[in-house]
């Protein structure tokens, strides 16, 4: 049975959710009447019109907060105006990623490499998380099953490692992986009903990804909806002993 059938009422929060796989999981999560908050961050509400829209529609449910994840007193203060409205969290999905911005492009040799460029990446990509683990555990630490996620990619996976390039951000996932993982086992002994993962999302067809985009075939290409789909199902179908693990879109496992 899924932890979110166990429990009523569950209280969610999607970490980036203006836009892509983020606001994906907010539309998603209106749906299921099982859902009873919604806490969704953005780092620019002012340009989060689409989340906003939704906000207004759904007053009771949905409930829009700022915060940017590499800024821990913006953390700090989102977290405790949920804390204000309730006292557990039992789905966190930290959808916040950095790929490419308009200064830097993904490297494609070490001649690329640019030491602000990867601090950028490790920023964003790998301390975020851990520092949202920090402070988001007083919310986890309760008695009915809960889930901690947050967005990795396969690229991160230094096993599966065969092509190179991208130095910053696979290096930078593989961080958010060990972050994770190792997050997860100081959760086993504090909070143990909470379970923390790592999920690849596949291609998603957004803004990260779209200038990547040219040689993934069609259908390796997901909507935004069907990867919310998808990892949905992989988070309700975990158990117990899945708390510290890296999954792909289709539930299985990935090398580290």
């Amino acid at each position: 049975m899924s932890f979110i059938d166990e429990t009523n009422p569950v209280n969610a929060l999607i970490v980036g959710a203006s836009q892509g796989i983020g606001l994906g999981f907010v539309k998603k999560l209106l749906q299921d009447r099982r859902i009873a908050k919604i806490y969704a961050t953005s780092r620019q509400p002012e340009s989060a019109l689409e989340l906003i829209t939704l906000a207004d529609k759904y007053p009771e449910r949905l409930i829009c907060l700022e915060m940017d994840i590499s800024d821990e007193l913006q953390i700090i203060e989102a977290v405790q105006k949920i804390h204000i409205q309730v006292d557990k969290l039992h789905l966190v999905v930290n959808c916040v990623g950095l790929l490419h911005e308009d200064t830097f492009q993904p490297e494609k040799s070490l001649r690329q490499i640019n030491s602000e460029n990867l601090l950028r990446y490790f920023q964003i990509n790998s301390i975020g998380a851990v520092l949202l683990a920090k402070h988001l555990l007083p919310l986890f630490r309760h008695r009915e099953r809960s889930v901690f996620a947050t967005i990795s990619a396969k690229l991160g996976s230094i096993g599966d490692n065969q092509l190179g390039g991208w130095y910053g951000y696979r290096a930078s996932k593989a961080a958010l992986n060990m972050l994770m993982r190792t997050a997860a086992i100081e959760y086993k002994r504090s909070c143990p009903k909470a379970l923390i993962v790592t999920l690849h999302p596949g291609t998603t067809d957004t803004r990260l990804s779209r200038p990547f985009q040219g040689n993934v075939p069609a259908e390796k290409l997901f909507s935004v909806e069907r990867t919310v789909t998808q990892l949905l199902a992989v988070i309700e179908q975990l158990q117990e002993d899945n708390s510290g693990q890296f999954f792909s879109w289709d539930g299985s496992r990935l090398p580290w």
